[in-house]
């Protein structure tokens, strides 16, 4: 490579860096982030202006380094699928590791994350903030099953919890709406399933609900 394109190719890199920092201190950017993490913190309570105010530093972070994390994956993502000189075995190869090495970073932030929770929440409160995070999918969820399903025991209850905290770990880390249902989605398919080899037939458990559901309107509406 000559002087002149090492030079040229330089200039490209030190730009689309100085692109990328630019995007994540844009005052635009960090205001939509901070009123997403207040709105959060509203819904806590907490009737202390400083720790709001800490808190709602600490969410509006994690937006930010997540999209970092995952808008810089998702760029190397793109050049290695416009670039026409690698095979297809190799595009998969590059993205694959891409993809790993993004998740590597995403874990590794949220756990430093939920340290920094714990530093000013007791568990509840931040049980709070990951619902907030998800849209509250959680709670709404694990009360359309019991609804759904009032002849569930408590081990499948259990089991349906669970499996709904592990998908709203996951979820926290979407980078968009679509992404954080899409974790729900993943983990709804695995209790339906698992409900399924428990003996319920969820076609006419749902339809038995929707009666319910609307027999309860129609007396609503009697009243």
């Amino acid at each position: 490579m000559t002087s002149i394109k090492k030079l040229g190719a330089l200039f490209l890199l030190f730009a689309f860096c100085k692109l990328s920092a630019q995007q994540y201190v844009d005052p635009e950017y960090i205001k939509v982030t901070n009123e997403r993490a207040s709105k959060i913190v509203e819904k806590l309570a907490l009737n202390n202006k400083e720790k709001e105010n800490a808190v709602s530093n600490i969410i509006a972070q994690q937006f930010r380094d997540l999209s970092k994390i995952q808008d810089t994956r998702d760029t190397e993502i793109k050049k290695v699928k416009d670039d026409t000189t690698l095979a297809k075995e190799k595009q998969k190869e590059k993205t694959d590791k891409l993809k790993a090495n993004a998740d590597k970073s995403i874990d590794k932030l949220h756990k430093a994350y939920l340290k920094k929770l714990a530093t000013q929440l007791n568990e509840a409160k931040i049980t709070e903030v990951k619902d907030g995070m998800t849209y509250g999918v959680l709670p709404i969820t694990v009360t359309a099953y019991n609804d759904m399903i009032p002849t569930l025991n408590e081990a499948q209850k259990k089991y349906i919890y669970n499996a709904l905290v592990e998908a709203r770990e996951h979820a926290m880390d979407g980078g968009s709406s679509k992404e954080k249902h899409a974790w729900f989605g993943k983990y709804k398919g695995r209790i339906n399933n698992y409900l399924s080899k428990e003996g319920y037939d969820l076609t006419k458990e749902r339809e038995g609900w929707n009666k319910r559901i609307a027999e309860k309107e129609k007396n609503k509406k009697k009243e």
